[in-house]
């Protein structure tokens, strides 16, 4: 009786330690996910503000043509340049990242003011999906009172 008893707490103890294992593998597992799409998120929040500050920029440096660029209402901005129309094609991301930065224009007169609104929308896929960080801002001509 003896020997069925120690065999019983052997598979009992094996088995419990199988199961803290499991548990910890799993948790390793979901914390590098978590932190992975925690990096990620902090980067596609950089690259939209990068977009706002680089058009912030354009705005200052000629107003007039940063108006004839929002006449055209989306661009890919895989690079800081007006020269891509239209929504990024899959193959169309950021140099060496896993990132799209796709921007849209949009136009109002407020109070007789010219504004143009910019939304800048950086995404990216992984095995959860597809994510998105979100910048947006208005511009107006700074020299007008």
């Amino acid at each position: 009786m003896n020997k069925g008893q120690s065999m019983f707490e052997v598979v009992l103890a094996l088995f419990i330690i199988t199961l803290i294992i499991v548990a910890v593998v799993i948790l390793s597992t979901t914390s590098i996910s978590n932190s992975l799409f925690s990096r990620n998120k902090t980067l596609a929040n950089k690259y939209s503000q990068e977009a706002i500050e680089w058009l912030r920029s354009q705005r200052e440096e000629n107003f007039a043509s940063f108006t004839t660029a929002a006449d055209t209402p989306v661009y890919c901005l895989n690079s800081l340049a007006f020269t891509n129309v239209g929504l990024c094609l899959d193959t169309e991301i950021i140099t060496s990242t896993i990132f799209k930065r796709e921007l849209t224009f949009s136009k109002s007169v407020i109070s007789g003011k010219n504004i143009i609104s910019a939304t800048v929308v950086t995404s990216w896929s992984d095995s959860k999906g597809l994510h998105q960080a979100r910048a947006v801002t208005n511009f107006s001509d700074i020299r007008e009172q």
